[in-house]
């Protein structure tokens, strides 16, 4: 976030340009340039509940050349949850050279370092005792990445410019996972138990990728009805390999914990699949008439898995060598009509697309017929600005239809898998308040009403067609109110409302949550150099679990954090510098 210059979020499937996974939306985070006069800001922050975080930014420009480094370390020690540790290091380096007023280049470099305890969720009994156990001991997460950039850009003329990038990324993600863990003492399907009460199975694993990246992009501008073509390209070359390794656990059934593991010499999977994706889009966007702008956008993908297992196939993960094709079509069409500059509508169809991911496809004895999954969303909105700059709103609804989605299914050991769930219907309204009560306050409000359904959907003998998918809430809310007195410039306070509605903990809609609400305090005052501040998060104390669902094997919840505050300082150096 220390390298963020803004966000950019875009509703509904975008998958006609960004390609595959864009299906809920897209958010882009879009990265500081090198400013013209020398910038240095550095900001610390801690609360009361284990976490503290520093961040710096710096950047400035010298003739053609131009600097940005950004980063920040955060950490969490002895939170209220046991064994739920963390730290995470990162930091952003770009490099930008003017070879002429229309030609330039920038290279940025990322690189993260993330180490956590994986102290998983907790059981109903012990949720509603609001005992903060943790009976893991020794389960982690490792995350190390690397993303090197370089795009090269020139300017033809006023109306035309062609961008060429060239992207390198390297991720690791080493783990033993708390989700992965079973119990070796388990109940059968008549109702008898067996198994060792002292013994438990999990898996230590690795799963790394190089990425070789390129994207070619065209955007010319025509004079008539000013009309804006986009074309490119993009290759994306990714060998990735996974590495699984059955461990041993032993449980202390006194104390209920996961207290040590023995490797056993016993590969559970061991791959690598080279991942190659090749691209093509376009997008137009023109006005036939005054106020009326018309888009249209389409991509054509082609993804193609080449798996090589190391395994014999009589292994836990013995799927033979193979190679498999993906391709998809993503078109997107719409409009928008400003009536005014300050109220318009619009509407859109757009698709997107998941291939099936590589765990997907590989994890098993046997290549599963998965496909990918599909969804055609329709869209219409509009805004207006009753009282011009006073209050202003937005609404939206739309309806999207899922075909072989692939959902996360929780299996009566206590472990998830990826399914095609093959149909599921989305659907909903969107809209958001805002208002300058005053000179001093503002407010604003956003609500979201949602409903998810499968309706064809058959798992394990079990007929889902018609039921609510489980762990989505109707009903979001988020409300803010701010206070920044014009007498005293610089000094805020505001109040925000956080609301989740109830939803089903399962997917045959047995059981609901009840959903949660929080309430937060801020307040913070600039002067001079300085900004300084005071959060007070979940101010009335709730106690909730902001993720809740039920298995065969029992309620699982993971807690919200309680009443906490958070201070923090920011010392703005480049105004010094500026003198």
């Amino acid at each position: 976030m220390a390298a963020t210059k803004n966000i950019e979020v875009i509703k509904g499937p975008s998958s006609s340009l960004y390609g595959s996974e864009a299906i809920g939306g897209v958010v882009n985070f879009i990265t500081i340039s090198p400013t013209k006069t020398p910038a240095l800001k550095f900001s610390s922050q801690l609360n009361d509940l284990g976490y503290k975080r520093a961040d710096l930014q710096s950047s400035f420009t010298a003739g053609n050349w131009g600097f940005a480094l950004s980063g920040y370390y955060a950490d969490k020690r002895n939170s209220f949850i046991e064994y739920s540790d963390f730290s995470k290091k990162t930091f952003t380096a770009r490099l930008d050279y003017k070879f002429s007023p229309y030609t330039s280049i920038s290279h940025s470099v990322t690189w993260l370092k993330y180490e956590s305890d994986m102290s998983g969720s907790i059981d109903s009994t012990k949720f509603a005792n609001r005992t903060f156990f943790s009976p893991q001991t020794f389960t982690y997460r490792n995350v190390n990445a690397l993303r090197y950039r370089s795009t090269l850009t020139h300017n033809w003329s006023d109306r035309s410019k062609t961008t060429a990038s060239l992207v390198f990324r390297e991720n690791s993600i080493a783990q033993n996972p708390s989700y992965s863990i079973r119990n070796d003492y388990r109940k059968l399907s008549n109702g008898s138990w067996t198994g060792k009460k002292n013994i438990a199975h999990g898996e230590e694993n690795k799963s790394s990728f190089n990425s070789y990246n390129f994207i070619g992009q065209h955007r010319q501008n025509f004079a008539w009805k000013e009309a804006v073509l986009i074309g490119g390209t993009s290759i994306d070359l990714s060998p990735t390999s996974y590495k699984a390794e059955y461990i041993n656990i032993s449980i202390d059934t006194i104390r209920g914990k996961y207290i040590d593991y023995e490797k056993k010499d016993s590969l559970l999977t061991n791959y690598k699949t080279n991942i190659n994706n090749y691209a093509g889009f376009a997008h137009f966007e023109f006005s036939p008439i005054n106020k009326l702008r018309v888009v249209a956008s389409i991509r054509y993908d082609v993804f193609r898995y080449k798996f090589d297992n190391h395994l014999k196939p009589s292994s836990f993960s013995g799927s033979p060598d193979t190679t498999n094709t993906f391709s998809a079509v993503s078109p997107k069409v719409g409009f928008t009509y400003n009536f005014s500059k300050r109220t318009g509508i619009y509407a859109n169809y757009s698709q997107g697309f998941v291939p099936p991911q590589v765990t997907e496809m590989y994890r098993g004895v046997k290549v599963p017929d998965i496909k990918s999954s599909t969804f055609h969303n329709y869209e219409v909105g509009g805004w207006m600005e009753m009282i011009k700059d006073l209050l202003s709103a937005d609404v939206s609804v739309y309806k999207l239809s899922g075909t072989n989605e692939i959902i996360s299914v929780r299996l009566d050991d206590g472990t998830s898998e990826n399914r095609n769930a093959g149909k599921t219907a989305h659907k909903g309204m969107e809209a958001g308040l805002n208002a300058n009560v005053t000179k001093d306050v503002s407010f604003r409000i956003s609500s979201a009403y949602s409903e998810h359904h499968f309706t064809e959907f058959i798992e394990k003998g079990n007929n889902y067609n018609g039921f609510e998918m489980n762990g989505a809430p109707r009903w979001l809310h988020n409300a803010e109110l701010w206070y920044k007195p014009s007498y005293l410039k610089g000094f805020r306070i505001g109040a925000e409302w956080q609301k989740v509605g109830s939803y089903y903990l399962d997917p045959k809609n047995t059981t609901k949550h009840k959903g949660y609400d929080v309430m937060n305090l801020r307040t913070g005052y600039a002067f001079k150099r300085f900004d300084v501040w005071i959060n007070a998060m979940n101010v009335l104390d709730k106690y909730y679990a902001y993720i809740a669902s039920k298995s065969t094997s029992g309620y699982s919840y993971t807690p919200g954090e309680p009443l906490n505050f958070n201070v923090g300082i920011n010392y703005d150096f480049g105004k010094l510098l500026k003198r």
